[in-house]
C-alpha cells in the first residue's frame, strides 16, 4: 500500500483503473462461494484460502488436506482463459508480461503440487456451479476410492 505523501505514481491508467483494481478481491468471489455453498450442502467439508505446498505464498481456494486435492477457481481476466480472457488496450507493456507470469505461477504451482502427490482441479469462474462442483466431487471420490476410504 502506498504511504501518504508519497510521490510514486500508481502504475494504473486512470483514476477509473485504479479503483477497479482496488475492488478486486483476492479470496470470496462470487464462483468461489457459489462452489463451496454447493458442495457444502453436499455435506463436504475443507479448508478456505490455504496454502497445501511448502511456498506458502501460494494459496488455493479450497483444499482437502487429508485427501490431498486443492481447487482453483481462476478468474478469466487474471489467469488468462483461452476462452474469455482479454488484454487490457492501456497500459499494454504493464498487462501482457503481468498475465504471462500469471499463467506461468500457475502451471508452476499445478506441477509442484501434483510432483508432491496432490491432485489440483482448476476451475474457470465462467463454468457452471453444477459442473464445477460434480468435478471436484469426482476427484473427492476418485481419492477416497484409491485410499480405500468409504465414499
Amino acid at each position: 500500500m502506498e504511504e501518504q505523501g508519497s510521490s510514486r505514481a500508481s502504475w494504473a491508467s486512470s483514476e477509473r483503473v485504479s479503483k477497479s483494481m482496488r475492488s478486486n478481491r483476492g479470496r470470496d468471489t462470487s464462483p468461489e462461494l457459489a462452489l463451496r455453498r454447493m458442495l457444502h450442502a453436499a455435506g463436504y467439508r475443507y479448508r478456505v484460502d490455504h496454502s497445501p505446498g511448502p511456498d506458502r505464498r501460494r494459496r488455493a481456494d479450497i483444499v482437502f488436506t487429508r485427501l490431498r486435492i486443492v481447487v482453483f477457481v481462476d478468474g478469466c481476466f487474471w489467469h488468462s482463459c483461452p476462452i474469455h480472457g482479454t488484454v487490457p488496450k492501456t497500459n499494454v507493456d504493464y498487462w501482457v508480461p503481468k498475465l504471462k507470469r500469471n499463467r506461468l505461477r500457475d502451471m508452476e504451482t499445478t506441477q509442484a503440487l501434483e510432483t508432491s502427490g496432490w491432485t489440483v482441479v482448476r476451475i474457470w469462474e465462467h463454468e457452471s456451479v453444477a459442473d464445477a462442483a460434480a468435478r471436484v466431487m469426482a476427484a473427492v471420490s476418485g481419492r477416497r476410492r484409491s485410499l480405500g476410504l468409504p465414499d
